[in-house]
This record gives C-alpha cells, sequence and structure tokens, in this order.
C-alpha cells in the first residue's frame, strides 16, 4: 500500500513501512502500541521519552518496546531528507514465532531491559537485514508480501542474536496490569487515540473500560477527551498567552475550524478573543 501526504511519502507491505519525509521536520506523538524495529536510512531521528533525548543517525538502528509513549523527530541530516524503515511486531505475530521455536533452546532466568527505547549496536544480522530491503526506497516495483514477512521473521532472529533479553521482551503475552483510567488520560489527552487503544494501554477489554469509564464520568471517553483538551486550551491562552495556532494542535486538536467551532461553542467566544 502507497500512501501520500502533503509532505511524507508511505510504503506499507506486511507491517514493514518505508517512509520519506519532504520537510525540514516531522514532529510524531506516538504510543507504541507493538514492539518496533526503525532503521535510519537517511537523515536522522531523535526519539525523546520523558525529557530524555537519543539521537539515531543514518545507518542505526533501534528497537522500541510497546506499551510506551514516544515522541519522534524526523529531521534532515545535512542535505538529506529524512527517510527510514519500520517493522512492527504485532501480538499475533510473535505469538505465531514462538509456537515455531524450540523452548529448550529459550534462555532461562532472564529480564527483560527495562528501558523503552534500545539503540541496537552494530551487527551483521541487522546490517544485511535493512540492506536487502533499501532498494525498494529507489525502485517502484512492489515486494511480495510472504517476503515481507520473511524480513519480520528475521528481523525477530536478529534481536535474540544480539541480546537474550529481548526473550522475554518479545515473548511477554501477559495481561497488562490495569492502570487508573484517569491518570492515563490526564498525561496523554492530547494524543489521537481511539477508544480501544486506550482501553488497550490501561489494560482493559473494551467493554471493561467502557464500563469502568461510567465509574468516573458521565461523560463518553470522546466528550470527555474533547472537554479535557478546551479547558486545557483556554488555560493557555488566558494565561499562558499563547499563540491559537500553536494551542490548538498541542491540546490534541488536528484540525483549526474544529478546534474553533468546540471552543466557541463551549464558552461563547472565539479562541482568538
Amino acid at each position: 500500500m502507497e500512501t501520500a501526504q502533503k509532505d511524507a511519502l508511505i510504503f506499507s507491505y506486511s507491517n514493514i513501512f518505508f517512509s520519506y519525509y519532504f520537510n525540514n521536520e516531522r514532529i510524531c506523538r506516538n504510543m507504541i502500541k507493538d514492539h518496533m524495529l526503525v532503521f535510519v536510512y537517511s537523515g536522522e531521528l531523535l526519539l525523546e521519552e520523558e525529557k530524555t533525548i537519543l539521537k539515531i543517525p543514518k545507518g542505526e538502528c533501534v528497537f522500541l518496546r510497546k506499551d510506551n509513549r514516544i515522541n519522534m523527530t524526523k529531521q534532515p541530516k545535512g542535505k538529506e531528507q529524512f527517510s527510514g524503515i519500520f517493522m512492527v511486531f504485532n501480538r499475533n505475530f510473535l505469538r505465531e514465532f514462538y509456537q515455531t521455536i524450540d523452548k529448550n533452546k529459550i534462555p532461562k532466568d532472564v529480564e527483560k531491559p527495562k528501558q523503552s527505547v534500545i539503540k541496537l549496536p552494530k551487527s551483521s544480522a541487522i546490517t544485511s537485514l535493512f540492506q536487502s530491503m533499501t532498494p525498494y526506497f529507489d525502485s517502484e516495483e512492489k515486494p511480495m508480501e510472504e517476503l515481507m514477512k520473511l524480513k519480520l521473521l528475521e528481523g525477530v532472529y536478529s534481536l535474540l542474536q544480539i541480546d537474550n533479553r529481548f526473550y522475554p521482551c518479545l515473548f511477554d503475552f501477559t495481561a497488562t496490569w490495569k492502570i487508573d483510567i484517569l491518570d492515563f488520560l490526564e498525561n496523554n489527552y492530547m494524543y489521537d487515540l481511539t477508544v480501544e487503544e486506550i482501553a488497550h494501554f490501561t489494560g482493559r477489554s473494551l467493554a471493561t473500560f467502557k464500563r469502568d469509564f461510567k465509574k468516573i464520568s458521565n461523560l463518553s471517553p470522546q466528550k470527555w477527551l474533547i472537554e479535557k483538551r478546551l479547558k486545557t486550551a483556554y488555560d493557555m491562552l488566558k494565561n499562558d498567552h499563547k499563540k491559537v495556532s500553536d494551542v490548538y494542535l498541542e491540546v490534541g486538536f488536528k484540525n483549526f475550524s474544529h478546534f474553533s467551532t468546540a471552543f466557541k461553542r463551549r464558552y461563547g467566544f472565539s479562541p482568538s478573543k
């Protein structure tokens, strides 16, 4: 699948994404739902988590652990715009993979890494994996789905070869502990999350999440998020004297017209006033 945007071109094949960015900087606020392997083909990638910033230059690779929030800045380096390969390992794929491996060869008493962002060392396995895929950046030829699935398998094997700690990290299928819904929403209201994703990140099924949410608010989750964004925007405009053009994006609205209409409906006047 090919997706063209104003400043980006993204090719997606079987949970592998080839991404070009044509502008000077692209910031994404991401909730990492599934484990991800990212290779920087050109430009550089900045990853920020809780005010810690890690820089990934051209030719290097990083592992992002699932169920974490990461701010990504995809930016040029010199005359080269950013482009990269994003390899996603979802739960079903890893379950199927786990069924095929010899359980006797799995290392015992190995703790999974605590970091959410792991910069990988140079290795022949990782280098050969991504070098075999980079020609697709310069070709209109569409790779076979079966080939891309083999690349996903190769990606998992490469991680396991680099560090035994990836065994308990990748193959942990235990249920997520429930976390406080309001705490999660207060910290993540500005992100573009569906109700299903919020349920997932708080360790609940969709039905359980909806039931638990009714205990804490008379609003629906969607209306709660809009109310929270509008109130935060109001406070920023009144007390921090920020620009309207900055505030609506910062609180999580994608469209200025939608923000302005919702703000006026809520407060009786436009945000510019």
